[in-house]
């Protein structure tokens, strides 16, 4: 694979993409994103695993000779496979979002057109009328206020990602974290292509409340209120509702 550079009209390689998925016990879901993932000459698949007590590991491996353990913290994770990573371009994937056949090449062009990251739209599955409301509602927000969040799988330059100091070792909030970084560069690119990525938090805990509690957090965050605290109440409220 070869792109015509704009000096000259010298032939040059394209950039190589890393794709980072952290996971702790996404067996279930980890198949289909894996398998969603078409990689291009030198591009590679880094799994990081943060403890999984299921059949997530091995199922990694049947996928790429890339599977790491790290410490449990999906910020911990995805900077560990940064480290490792050879690749000029990072994506970041969450364990049960799947890329769009021509995703990688969509970053690849995106990146090497000057882009200093960006994410992708969002569709979230089943595509019920409630779930197709909330994706609306997060590319509304991706395109006006330029705040995508970690499910939309970010990416980077590598340069980038390390100038900023890769996701801060923080236990909550690390993408927004880090989409604030990005920010601070410049303007973040929303790819045509959509992720899809599963609805079994909104299916699980109710979408009303589900999207209630995550305007709120990030409202809160925004208004300086720590992580930690966050995740702190984010745990116990969810704690509450499961008994």
């Amino acid at each position: 694979m070869k792109q015509t550079s704009r000096a000259g009209g010298i032939p040059r390689p394209l950039a190589r993409i890393a794709v980072i998925v952290p996971t702790l016990n996404e067996q279930h879901h980890l198949p289909a994103t894996l398998r969603s993932v078409t990689l291009g000459p030198g591009d590679e698949l880094i799994v990081v695993d943060g403890g999984s007590t299921d059949a997530t590991v091995s199922i990694a491996r049947q996928y790429t000779t890339h599977v790491l353990h790290s410490p449990r913290g999906r910020a911990v994770q995805m900077n560990q496979g940064a480290r490792t990573a050879h690749g000029e371009i990072l994506l970041f994937l969450h364990a049960d979002t799947l890329l769009p056949p021509d995703g990688l090449e969509a970053v690849r062009q995106a990146v090497q057109a000057g882009a200093i990251g960006g994410a992708f739209r969002l569709v979230i599955t089943p595509p019920t009328l409630p779930l197709r409301l909330v994706a609306w509602g997060t590319n509304l927000r991706t395109r006006i206020g330029h705040l995508p969040y970690g499910d939309q799988a970010l990416f980077m330059p590598r340069h980038v990602f390390e100038a900023i100091g890769g996701y801060d070792d923080i236990p909550f909030m690390e993408d927004v974290r880090i989409v604030q970084a990005l920010r601070r560069r410049g303007r973040l690119v929303t790819l045509r292509q959509a992720v899809q990525t599963s609805g079994r938090r909104w299916q699980h805990e109710g979408v009303c409340y589900t999207t209630l509690r995550n305007t709120v957090l990030i409202t809160l965050y925004l208004c300086g209120v720590p992580p930690e605290t966050l995740q702190r109440w984010y745990r116990a409220r969810r704690t509450r509702r499961s008994r």
